[in-house]
């Protein structure tokens, strides 16, 4: 293993290649198709080696490749970008809170007759952020909150419900409450 003697720089772009990488996966997963699936489906065009070392981040996408990518994949370029980065809540107590993403495609499937209240609001705030057409959805601290006290139940128990019904994108992130 090479030693990273270059500071902050080469941290951070260790960790947007991560988080890129972490996308690619997710839009993969959400296709159902695994590495060798990918380069079967691409004709060889895409080898398997080369995309896992990509959602590894442990090989540099060109805008080029990333953007051929995102054309075999049948999404927007943008859909492969990583969200930009916000600060993880942080509770009274000092423990992060947990990051919820929305998995659009699976809320519209939803059948069960309380989900109707999560397609609404997922499509609201959609409109109020001009996010029409996105896949996933980043729902914000405040936003969780709100959505509980329309369910009428705690986070935790909303969090737990959205598990249930199998509505998380892979970006995602639940922390257990208890350290």
């Amino acid at each position: 293993m090479t030693e990273k003697a270059f500071g902050d720089d080469t941290v951070a772009n260790d960790r947007y290649a991560k988080a890129l990488g972490a996308r690619l996966r997710a839009v993969r997963m959400q296709q159902h198709l695994s590495l060798h699936g990918v380069e079967r489906k691409s004709g060889g065009r895409w080898k398997a080696v080369v995309v896992g070392s990509y959602e590894r981040g442990d090989r540099a996408v060109s805008v080029q490749r990333l953007s051929e990518l995102a054309e075999f994949y049948g999404v927007p370029v943008g859909d492969l970008l990583p969200p930009e980065e916000t600060p993880t809540p942080v509770d009274r107590g000092g423990a992060p809170l947990s990051r919820i993403v929305l998995n659009l495609d699976r809320v519209t499937d939803l059948s069960e007759g309380e989900s109707s209240i999560l397609r609404r609001f997922a499509n609201s705030i959609q409109r109020q952020r001009g996010d029409v057409g996105t896949r996933t959805l980043s729902v914000r601290y405040e936003d969780l909150r709100t959505l509980a006290l329309m369910y009428d139940t705690s986070i935790e128990n909303l969090t737990e419900r959205l598990v249930r019904w199998q509505v998380l994108a892979p970006e995602s992130v639940i922390i257990d409450g208890e350290p």
